[in-house]
């Protein structure tokens, strides 16, 4: 897997053989950045269930000026922070964090973007949006992958854009400026 554009364009991310690992997809991926744009100066980006870091490492080649990686896994935060500082991936900040707690307490408003890629057999897809949802500004983006196309946006967010590659359902939803 190779990082798409920006200033580590064609870097490769090492991906691990685990149970429930499932890197985004190139296509998928090029799709995405094509519908948020080729520079994300400034953005403040969270992946959760960052497994391989594809879409967190993506961000930051584009010039986030920050991104965290939130991984459980053990082994995949040790070869996330190695990837990191390969980089030199100053921007980056790897946290070894079960997601959904992690977003339960972290501040309010603080991201513009937070991509949400849960393991499709956790059932996690809609409790993570609304995990998500107070994370980004008004009009900020939740970026969600799922076995499964969403029937309807939760309150709070607006469907902005929608996708299918194979069996991958991708949503980019906006954050309301009504949200609680």
């Amino acid at each position: 897997m190779r990082i798409i554009a920006g200033q580590w364009r064609r870097s490769k991310l090492p991906v691990a053989d685990k149970p429930g690992l499932r890197p985004t997809p190139d296509r998928v991926r090029e799709t995405l950045f094509n519908w948020l744009g080729v520079d994300l100066g400034g953005w403040r980006c969270l992946d959760a269930f960052a497994g391989s870091g594809a879409l967190g490492f993506e961000a930051a080649s584009r010039g986030a000026a920050s991104v965290t990686l939130l991984e459980a896994d053990g082994q995949l935060v040790q070869s996330l922070a190695a990837t990191a500082e390969r980089l030199h991936a100053d921007a980056v900040r790897v946290l070894r964090a079960d997601a959904m707690s992690w977003m339960a307490s972290a501040p309010r408003s603080s991201f513009d973007i937070v991509f949400v890629d849960p393991p499709f057999d956790a059932g996690l897809s809609e409790p993570a949006l609304a995990r998500a949802l107070p994370l980004v500004v008004p009009g900020g983006l939740v970026y969600l992958e799922a076995p499964t196309a969403l029937k309807e946006p939760p309150p709070g967010m607006a469907l902005h854009r929608h996708s299918r590659a194979g069996s991958v359902h991708f949503h980019l939803l906006r954050r309301t400026e009504d949200q609680p």
